[in-house]
């Protein structure tokens, strides 16, 4: 295969179209715009979100401000992995309080999740809301220990 046998794949490039030519090219007199009316006209058409006459779909909706539809009983953690736990010693109790001294949390009023990212070197005391079952793993392999506290 030489550059010269080079194409497109067949349907890929289509040709334009070149209206009011004629009633032979197929898009002569009107122009496939109809008659008379909106659509017609030089410059007419609706603009985004025309319903005709119905009340559009945005404005049917439920008027909420602000946030509106994020959930109001949701739950935000601050998230901590495991090579961030590398900033305590071997054998400290390692608690919210702890990380938001460390300034590990991004807001210390919710709670604290560890996720498994990294690894854990040394044996630690953690005590945290929720963990990750790879993460508890990994800290057990490495001789700590985990306890999940209350909300």
């Amino acid at each position: 295969m030489k550059l010269h046998d080079l194409k497109p794949q067949d349907g890929s490039k289509h040709r334009r179209k070149r209206v009011g030519r004629g009633i032979a090219a197929g898009q002569g007199r009107t122009c496939g715009r109809g008659q008379k009316g909106q659509g017609a006209r030089a410059g007419g058409g609706t603009r985004l979100y025309h319903q005709g006459g119905n009340v559009p779909f945005f404005r049917r909706l439920p008027f909420k401000r602000g946030e509106g539809f994020t959930p109001i009983n949701q739950i935000d953690y601050n998230e901590v992995n495991l090579d961030q736990l590398s900033v305590f010693p071997a054998g400290s109790e390692v608690t919210p309080e702890s990380m938001a001294e460390a300034r590990l949390l991004r807001d210390p009023r919710n709670p604290v999740v560890v996720l498994g990212r990294g690894l854990v070197k040394t044996a630690l005391k953690v005590h945290v809301h929720r963990i990750s079952a790879g993460a508890k793993a990994k800290i057990e392999a490495a001789g700590g220990t985990v306890e999940v506290i209350d909300l």
